[in-house]
């Protein structure tokens, strides 16, 4: 859909994955109407958030821990069919089961103060020693300015913000000396789509996540050889992974995030879940790790202790960074590179929200955040309303 003016709303959603789709499901709850109060914009070509890319041997039954989305839950699917098909779907269901009315594709390009004010945010003209000439203006009230959300569709004047935009974007790449001399492949794990394109090559695995032990697993019976390689050993996690360890993984996320430092995700301080395909990994070597390389070579990766492995491909599973590149114009980081934030609010910014953002970077985190978001969002926009609306009486009254 095309506007080509600015248009007003309540509340503008960026991003369509589990995060957003939680956040408009509340939104509505409390009270917005999709496409009158909020929008959701996202840049991806149908429903399924970064699901939709995952690779096709990814089947559904290889999951870990996918929650399902306020409302509606996801049942009765082929455990044997690629889950990007299976998420997929089960989103495109959602959406059209509560009006999300998700507006795709669409890029937001950026996020900046201004744009689309109401008249009450207008500044008040008032006598020296009046109520209007000791606050300035009714327009310094934060919840009356707006933001203007900037996109190839056309701009959104929005009193709030929430931003769902995930990490598929980022892929991060890790700087190692000799990348530019390697004569194989390189490649992420974004890029990965089977172990096909790896039939006898030699290949190295960088990285020590799920999707590094997941696609190594598929790799191996097809490759000539696998090198696994981690900064850090990897923590493999025997038993259940219950509420009370739950809570203590996303404290330690949180804590990154108080110190307005960069998150880490929280599968990296939960470990790895020990399946029977890594256990049997794990007997059969396929998964015995080394530390990460020294330099690569035009033929292979050097050790610092002078051991080789000679290689075809360098697969980086090396995670991704959270997508905020659009929320730059607002100067939301701290000196440590972090967003600073209060439950699911920044604090550089009380009207913009992040969801699926550090320690709610979980499905069931992310749906959790989602409605924090909309419940918190609801308070402050009805009591910024009821507040401009009476300071304007006032100095109306005081100004006469």
């Amino acid at each position: 859909m095309n506007y080509t003016g600015v248009r007003e709303v309540e509340v503008v959603v960026v991003g369509a994955g589990q995060a957003g789709l939680a956040a408009a499901f509340h939104l509505r709850r409390v009270g917005y109407a999709p496409d009158r109060d909020f929008v959701v914009l996202d840049h991806s070509p149908r429903p399924g958030g970064a699901w939709q890319f995952r690779w096709p041997t990814l089947t559904y039954d290889k999951v870990h821990g996918m929650h399902a989305l306020p409302g509606m839950g996801l049942t009765g699917a082929d455990p044997l069919r690629p889950s990007s098909e299976v998420i997929g779907g089960y989103f495109d269901d959602y959406e059209r089961t509560f009006g999300l009315r998700v507006h795709r594709p669409v890029s937001v390009t950026a996020v900046r103060e201004g744009g689309g004010l109401p008249a009450w945010t207008k500044p008040v003209v008032a006598r020296a020693g009046s109520v209007g000439a000791l606050t300035g203006s009714v327009g310094a009230l934060e919840g009356g300015r707006r933001l203007l959300v900037e996109t190839l569709e056309g701009d959104y004047a929005a009193r709030a913000l929430i931003n769902a935009t995930g990490t598929w974007d980022r892929p991060f790449w890790p700087r190692i000396p000799g990348q530019e001399v390697f004569g194989g492949r390189q490649l992420h794990s974004a890029q990965y789509r089977g172990p096909e394109a790896f039939r006898a090559a030699r290949v190295v695995v960088v990285g020590g996540g799920t999707s590094a032990v997941q696609q190594l697993l598929e790799i191996a019976p097809v490759a000539a050889a696998t090198t696994w390689v981690t900064r850090r050993p990897p923590v493999f996690r025997e038993g259940p992974f219950g509420e009370e360890q739950g809570r203590a993984a996303v404290a330690l996320v949180e804590e990154r995030v108080r110190q307005g430092l960069p998150p880490r995700s929280v599968v990296s301080v939960t470990g790895l879940p020990m399946t029977e395909a890594i256990r049997r990994g794990r007997e059969s070597g396929v998964l015995e790790r080394l530390p990460l390389f020294e330099r690569l070579t035009p033929t292979g990766a050097v050790w610092g202790d002078g051991h080789t492995v000679e290689a075809d491909v360098i697969l980086y599973a090396t995670g991704f960074r959270p997508a905020l590149d659009h929320l730059a114009p607002l100067r939301l980081r701290e000196p440590g590179g972090g967003i600073r934030m209060e439950g699911t609010r920044t604090l550089r910014d009380a009207r913009v929200h992040l969801v699926g953002y550090g320690p709610s970077a979980s499905t069931i985190g992310a749906n959790r955040a989602g409605r924090a978001a909309a419940v918190s969002i609801r308070g402050m926009l009805t009591d910024d309303s009821q507040q401009a609306y009476g300071e304007t009486e006032l100095a109306g009254s005081l100004a006469s």
